[in-house]
């Protein structure tokens, strides 16, 4: 898929955030991103911190383990998990999308 990829030391996956929506959730794939819904305003960096929480509860791996690398301030975000052999597919499994 493109809108992730693996290494040996974790997975950087690309993401269309949508700040300021009713509730945080993943509504599918926008070209070669992961489209992210999130329920908290582009202000001091609340929308980030929800975007981190969301993937790092539904990845089940710790919150340390998930940042942002690139586009902090833009909706298309570039965002690593550092977890070795982990299937961000399971993002767009049955209460994902």
């Amino acid at each position: 898929m493109s809108w992730y990829k693996t290494g040996g030391d974790g997975v950087t996956i690309q993401i269309h955030a949508q700040p300021g929506a009713k509730r945080t959730e993943i509504s599918g794939l926008h070209g070669d991103c992961l489209k992210l819904r999130l329920a908290s305003p582009p202000v001091d960096g609340k929308a980030n911190e929800c975007l981190i929480e969301f993937l790092a509860s539904r990845l089940g791996v710790r919150r340390a383990q998930v940042s942002i690398v690139r586009g902090a301030s833009s909706r298309r975000k570039t965002v690593f998990v550092a977890v070795a052999g982990l299937d961000p597919a399971v993002l767009l499994e049955v209460g994902g999308a």
